[in-house]
């Protein structure tokens, strides 16, 4: 039997331009790009020079931090451009494909008969390892610290979210691999937690510690599930793994291949078709958006959702831990007098002249526009109205500002991440970057504390 995880506080932001559950599979891109910076705090030494041959699953470059930390190829190719930025630093690591993939053979084990240090070395050499994140800091996690529990969150809650019960059906026999493989790494408890779909690829496993979760968004966040179920006190570490990771890891153990396909959802209301495709991790954007189409041309393609993903251009690549692309319009133009007339046709969580409360159902056409100009922080209480984890979001905003290391510690900074703050973010009066905020609080305390 599960548990339920229930929480009130929160916003569910209703978009139009939801993915149909239809699956087709993507245009083959012609390049696949790895960006370092997806893999944060991570200085990349690279193994392959242009022009080499690469197998997917070859290792490409490795964390100058810890060698054993490696980060693999998604496909087999040729290595044609490192692309590099101010003082040499690596911005994107461009293959061109080969028409169909070769892999590199890892070798089929049986995680069941496998020990721990048997599991971690075959993550780490096959490049699955920074599928592992960790908190404090969400960062790669460190291979040499045991954790005192595995979180999985297979319920996406935020706008236009993928629906893990259909990208992950029929995918069974690799969850319970990783799963099992998983679970051996942490003297704790796996959990896991899903919707409430009566029928869910995660229902039947084993070795887990199943739970199922109900409320609004962030209700399908990992640190709010977390926060209900085992709070990260200073010292603890917890790990995390995106539910769609767990597929690339299963496979690699039942079948020896590190096989980077990846089902996202195509979703936002500027796009035409909107739904499921078939892809790989680091293919071109382009050859999914472009094949559902567009309703216009100034748009705005977001690697990830709205609320956390990444601006990119439609030649852009998919980011490494991203399952969805959202397309919406550009919000570059001026409203005249546009925050003194009664509002309709925004989401908001103030009912100052606004009555999205009034329709609970109703789903929303937004832009970019950020309706307001950045300013200092006001104090107006809405943050806690859609905070549901047991810590004071403005004083440790505030805290992480003026860099008040011992402020930051005793307001739960070990528990929190940047995602976990996009709603303050998207309600916020003042127009703050409380993600990046947060991002360069936990950064400072990494660098400080360790």
């Amino acid at each position: 039997m599960s548990k339920d995880i229930k929480i009130r506080k929160g916003l569910t932001i209703r978009l139009k331009g939801e993915a149909e559950k239809a699956l087709s599979n993507a245009p083959r891109s012609r390049t696949f790009g790895i960006r370092p910076s997806d893999f944060h705090l991570i200085t990349p030494k690279m193994v392959v020079k242009e022009g080499a041959k690469v197998l997917a699953g070859d290792t490409l470059f490795y964390s100058k931090a810890n060698d054993k930390i490696k980060f693999v190829s998604p496909v087999s190719g040729t290595l044609t451009t490192i692309e590099r930025g101010a003082k040499r630093v690596i911005k994107e690591v461009l293959i061109e494909g080969d028409t169909q993939d070769s892999y590199k053979d890892f070798g089929v084990v049986n995680p069941d008969s496998m020990t721990a240090d048997e599991i971690k070395t075959r993550l780490l050499e096959s490049g699955c390892w920074p599928f592992i994140k960790q908190r404090p800091y969400d960062v790669i996690a460190n291979p040499d610290v045991a954790p005192k529990a595995i979180f999985v969150s297979a319920h996406a809650s935020g706008p236009l979210a993928a629906d893990y019960d259909f990208t992950l059906k029929g995918k069974e026999s690799f969850l319970q691999a990783a799963v099992t493989a998983l679970s051996k790494l942490t003297d704790g408890a796996l959990h896991l937690a899903i919707g409430g779909a009566d029928v869910s690829p995660f229902s039947g496993l084993k070795d887990i510690s199943l739970y199922k979760v109900n409320g609004p968004h962030p209700v399908g966040n990992v640190g709010t599930q977390i926060a209900k179920l085992d709070p990260i006190n200073k010292g603890e570490t917890v790990w995390t793994v995106s539910a769609q990771d767990l597929v690339i890891i299963g496979e690699l153990l039942l079948s020896g291949k590190y096989n980077a396909d990846r089902i996202i959802a195509l979703g936002g209301s500027s796009v035409k078709a909107p739904k499921y495709y078939r892809t790989t991790i680091g293919a071109e954007v382009s050859t999914f958006v472009y094949d559902a189409g567009l309703n216009e041309e100034n748009v705005r393609v977001i690697n990830g959702d709205v609320l956390t993903g990444k601006q990119t251009s439609p030649k852009g690549h998919l980011g490494a831990y991203n399952n969805m692309v959202t397309v919406i319009p550009e919000g570059d133009d001026y409203e005249l007098f546009g925050w003194t007339k009664p509002v309709f046709n925004k989401i908001s969580a103030s009912r100052a002249l606004t009555f999205s409360w009034m329709f609970p159902k109703k789903k929303f056409e937004l832009n970019t526009n950020t309706n307001g100009e950045h300013r200092a922080f006001v104090v107006t209480g809405n943050y806690e109205e859609v905070f549901p984890l047991d810590i004071y979001p403005m004083q440790i905003l505030k805290a992480c500002m003026v860099q008040d290391l011992d402020a930051m510690e005793a307001l739960g900074m070990y528990e929190v991440a940047p995602e976990d703050f996009a709603l303050t973010e998207f309600i916020c009066v003042s127009k703050q970057p409380h993600q990046q905020i947060i991002r360069e609080g936990l950064d400072l305390m990494y660098k400080e504390i360790g």
